[in-house]
């Protein structure tokens, strides 16, 4: 099994060695002008598991591996880094953040495990904050679920999910009265009430962006079937009253389940 792993892996790092010096399309490739194709591939991945597609999903895992070889490429290239380096890197910083596993920790459950894991970070010092590891550039939705997971980390949370909901209250009253005011503040409240909302859903275990995606995802199988009774009766959807589209969205609601 093992042989077989390095055999598949190292045909990889060949073929990427050919298409780098023969291939016009891949020899020319930066670290920039891969960036956006990873961030595309990323989200096919992610597109994927919400699917519970396990073909897609590998097809998908075989991009990013590829582009993970190619930054490691050019990276060799430059005199950077080279993929052996990555892969130790790797290993060697996995080894240092379980040291449960790899020395003396004892640990309880995989609580205790975040919280080791975040401790160890701030004493490597790659960061000098908790919150520093935290990419800026995620998605809005994503990053508030993890600086409310890092300073979890910390200790810094509520101790009762019942007291996040009162929270979420006081955002909902702060948010309606400035709403009511026609108030510059209620951009503001709404992104507090967001946050608020978002760390009431972590606390019970319910990651927000896979949520409002699957959300995403019904929303628009059921306006697709709308689309189609419409098209069925040779029209736009749009020529329909609101309370035709209505009936059409409870069908297909029972469609969909």
């Amino acid at each position: 099994m093992n042989d077989l792993r390095l055999e598949a892996f190292k045909r990889l790092l060949d073929i990427m060695d050919e298409l780098r010096a023969k291939c016009p399309w891949d020899s020319k490739q930066t670290f920039e002008s891969l960036r956006c194709l990873t961030i595309e591939e990323t989200y096919e991945l992610a597109d994927a598991i919400l699917d519970n597609d396990s073909k897609e999903m590998q097809t998908e895992l075989g991009d990013l591996m590829l582009h993970l070889v190619f930054y490691s490429k050019i990276a060799e290239e430059k005199s950077l880094f080279n993929i052996t380096d990555v892969l130790n890197g790797i290993c060697e910083k996995l080894i240092r953040r379980h040291p449960h596993i790899f020395s003396t920790t004892q640990v309880n459950d995989a609580e205790d495990v975040k919280v080791n894991w975040e401790k160890i970070k701030l004493q490597e010092g790659s960061n000098k904050s908790v919150l520093g590891g935290v990419p800026k550039s995620l998605p809005s939705l994503v990053k508030a679920y993890r600086i409310q997971d890092k300073a979890h980390g910390v200790g810094f949370d509520w101790q009762q999910s019942t007291q996040v909901w009162e929270k979420v209250e006081e955002e909902i009253n702060e948010f309606k009265e400035e709403i009511k005011q026609n108030s510059d503040k209620a951009e503001e409240e709404f992104g507090d009430l967001l946050f608020a909302l978002i760390n009431y859903a972590r606390f019970h275990q319910i990651h927000p962006e896979d949520a409002l995606e699957k959300t995403n995802k019904k929303f628009i199988q059921r306006f697709q079937y709308m689309e189609e009774q419409a098209r069925r009766q040779g029209k736009n959807i749009a020529e329909f009253s609101l309370d035709e589209m209505e009936n059409w969205w409870q069908e297909a609601k029972k469609f969909n389940k």
